[in-house]
C-alpha cells in the first residue's frame, strides 16, 4: 500500500491549525472576559461621575439663587461649563 503524502500533510496541516485557533480562540475568550470586567467597573465609575457632577451643578445653581450673586458665579460657572463642554460631558448632561 503506498502512502499518499499529499492527504497526509493535509490532513497534518489541518490538525496543526485546529490546535492554533484553539489557542487563540481561548486566549480571546480570557482577553474578552478581562476587559469586559474593566468595561463594567469604568461604567460604574461614569454613572458615579455622572451622578456627582449634575448634583454639583444643582447645588450651585441653588448656592447662587440663595446668594443672589450674578456676576461672580456667572463668571464662575462659565469656567466651570467650558471645562465641562471641552471634556464632553456637558452635551451628555443637557439629554
Amino acid at each position: 500500500m503506498e502512502i499518499n503524502w499529499v492527504i497526509l500533510g493535509w490532513l497534518i496541516d489541518m490538525t496543526l491549525n485546529g490546535f492554533a485557533w484553539l489557542i487563540i480562540a481561548a486566549f480571546s475568550l480570557l482577553l474578552i472576559d478581562v476587559s469586559d470586567k474593566w468595561t463594567r467597573k469604568v461604567v460604574k465609575w461614569m454613572d458615579k461621575a455622572d451622578k456627582w457632577i449634575r448634583k454639583f451643578i444643582d447645588d450651585s445653581f441653588e448656592w447662587i439663587q440663595k446668594k443672589n450673586l450674578t456676576i461672580l458665579t456667572s463668571i464662575i460657572l462659565l469656567i466651570i461649563f467650558g471645562i465641562l463642554a471641552q471634556a464632553g460631558i456637558m452635551p451628555k448632561l443637557i439629554t
